[in-house]
């Protein structure tokens, strides 16, 4: 059974850290570009930080410089380091693997950012 499961989300401060962990199940990530949206109440969904099986990474300008994108092929699973956090970063945080006509959503983590 293909599965993606986030966890690592919670309550922070403004300023603050938070890794996020997507771990894969039912297929092996190596082969897959992996990604990690959010979306907030009221808005899209919008892609934050996309890493191809190449090894490269993209990143939204509004996270660019804050938060970093890793694979751990070995652990089957994808992490987002998330430093210096705003108020608005608060948002659900999904997981996405995509390969040709393949394409895996896990079921999302809250990310709060607030004082």
């Amino acid at each position: 059974q293909v599965q993606l499961v986030e966890s690592g989300g919670g309550l922070v401060q403004p300023g603050g850290s938070l890794r996020l962990s997507c771990a894969a199940s039912g297929f092996t990530i190596r082969t897959y570009a992996m990604n990690w949206y959010r979306q907030a109440p009221g808005k899209e969904r919008e892609l934050v930080a996309s890493m191809p099986t190449g090894g490269s990474t993209n990143y939204a300008d509004s996270v660019k410089g804050r938060f970093t994108i890793s694979r751990n092929n070995a652990e089957n699973t994808v992490y987002l380091q998330m430093d210096s956090l705003k108020p608005e970063d608060t948002a659900m945080y999904y997981c996405r693997a995509q390969r040709s006509i393949f394409n895996y959503w896990g079921q999302g983590t809250q990310v709060t950012v607030s004082s």
